[in-house]
């Protein structure tokens, strides 16, 4: 799968319908505000995109193939799964800070998708999460990491990830270099000090 390359218009279209679902939600959100928000007639919005479900399809699938794209590359690096996860973590806070509005859309409206892109969707998320367990796995095994479920494990360091793009925005005080190394020290070795 290969991301389409949008014209101009297109994606200044896109991102105004990013802006509108993150605000008020996919299901709240009407082609005549999308229109009006980028200054067409409801008629004209359609000669340049087919559907509501046509721009939520695009951030997910994006977002996701995002996330394939970064677990495919950091497995096939000749590293611990230590530091496998530190990259993994990384992926996530890099994905996140880099286009907020696109990863609350993601995160929060992809249950919106229709059947076939949903299903879609589904798949590659449970690709990721099963790429990102057996590198959990490989760690329990090795023993890098303790004895613990793989999926407690997994489940645990992504809920812990899926706030960023809520609080973060650019300029605050905690720059990304910053925000990684701690969320990364935190997941690894706890808040407990030695």
């Amino acid at each position: 799968m290969s991301r389409e390359v949008l014209s101009t218009k297109k994606q200044f279209i896109f991102e105004e319908a990013a802006k509108l679902f993150r605000d008020k939600g996919y299901l709240a959100t009407s082609m005549r505000e999308l229109a009006t928000k980028v200054g067409l007639e409801p008629s004209s919005l359609y000669s340049h995109i087919k559907s509501k479900e046509e721009i939520l399809q695009k951030i997910c699938l994006d977002n996701a193939e995002k996330f394939i794209e970064g677990i495919e590359a950091i497995d096939q690096e000749k590293q611990s799964p230590v530091e496998k996860i530190e990259a993994l973590i990384g992926l996530h806070i890099k994905i996140a800070t880099e286009d907020l509005t696109s990863v609350t859309v993601f995160n929060d409206e992809w249950r919106h998708l229709g059947e076939a892109s949903l299903k879609e969707f589904l798949s590659l998320r449970r690709s990721y999460e099963s790429r990102f367990r057996k590198i959990i796995e490989t760690g329990i095994e090795t023993k890098a990491f303790r004895a613990i479920d793989s999926n407690v494990a997994l489940f645990s360091i992504l809920t812990s990830l899926r706030w960023i793009h809520y609080w973060y925005k650019p300029g605050r005080k905690l720059d990304v270099t910053t925000l990684q190394t701690q969320i990364i020290d935190l997941l690894l070795h706890g808040l407990k000090k030695d």
